[in-house]
């Protein structure tokens, strides 16, 4: 298997890509960038770090506490990662084209 194949993505591991690529860095808001459940998004990320496409840490108790919440589990792209992602775009890009996707949906780059 070559590194490409290897770093190959899904349709919705690319979503998650592309939500970070926009910004969104925890698991709640890159949910909502794409619009996909928690079943989905929570093992697509442990899946993409444990395949170094993505890297994560734990922001400070102190700062979850400040604002009255749990801790945030901070998530972002590797340089495999971003690559993968670009790699993926034109093929996806295809794809959602084929769904004819409504206008408030992820956008793909």
């Amino acid at each position: 298997m070559t590194p490409r194949e290897r770093d190959a993505v899904s349709f919705s591991a690319a979503l998650v890509l592309q939500a970070l690529a926009a910004g969104h860095r925890y698991g709640f808001d890159i949910m909502r960038a794409t619009r996909l459940p928690s079943g989905t998004v929570y093992p697509l990320l442990r899946r993409l770090e444990f395949n170094g496409l993505v890297r994560s840490r734990w922001e400070r108790a102190k700062s979850a506490h400040a604002e009255g919440r749990p801790r945030r589990r901070y998530y972002e792209s590797t340089a495999r990662g971003a690559a993968a992602l670009a790699d993926a775009l034109p093929r996806l890009r295809a794809q959602w084209a084929v769904f004819d996707a409504d206008p408030g949906a992820p956008a793909l780059g």
